[in-house]
């Protein structure tokens, strides 16, 4: 895939202060605690010496799963692992400050050069809910620019959310398994 150009001028948004946002994470890690660059990296992470943090959000709570637990599987359907939802949790966060992302899809690269140029992170139209924005903040210009809105969470590994995930993924010719395989 082509990196981004050189110098690096995207479309810059701007996040207002206020605005809501859902954010798919693992049950482990507080709800505005960023990813350290544990694990494999991802398609905006990780870069940097040191290592740059990232926070993925989404407007909608369906944009925010459809770019976190749905992800890998394919636009005509597939299964989704109990392994790969029991453990995460969706919660609403609320930016604290304007944040300034650069408009662009793809790869680690351009949050690479959009970071280096200072922005705060990244925005784009996700895949499977192509109707919602959804984002990736920089831990290093976006620590303390999220709270959690506590009116509103999902627990994937309790019985109701479990519902709620087999039917919005039910359209989507996703299968949600109820156990481990």
């Amino acid at each position: 895939m082509k990196g981004p150009p050189s110098p690096f001028k995207p479309a810059v948004e701007t996040l207002a202060k206020g605005r809501g946002l859902f954010r798919v994470f693992t049950n482990v890690r507080s709800p505005t605690a960023f990813n350290p660059g544990g694990g494999g990296p991802t398609r905006f992470a990780f870069f940097g010496n040191p290592v740059v943090p990232i926070l993925y959000a989404a407007d909608t709570e369906q944009a925010a799963i459809a770019e976190s637990l749905l992800h890998d599987i394919p636009e005509d359907g597939g299964v989704l692992p109990y392994d790969k939802y029991s453990d995460k949790v969706l919660a609403l966060l609320t930016v604290t400050r304007d944040l300034r992302l650069a408009v662009y899809p793809t790869t680690v690269k351009w949050a690479e050069a959009a970071h280096g140029i200072g922005l705060d992170g990244l925005v784009w139209m996700s895949r499977l809910c192509n109707t919602a924005k959804a984002y990736v903040f920089f831990g290093d210009r976006c620590d303390n620019a999220f709270t959690q809105d506590a009116s509103h969470a999902r627990i994937f590994g309790s019985p109701a959310d479990q519902i709620w995930l087999i039917d919005f993924c039910a359209p989507l010719h996703i299968d949600v398994l109820l156990q481990s395989t």
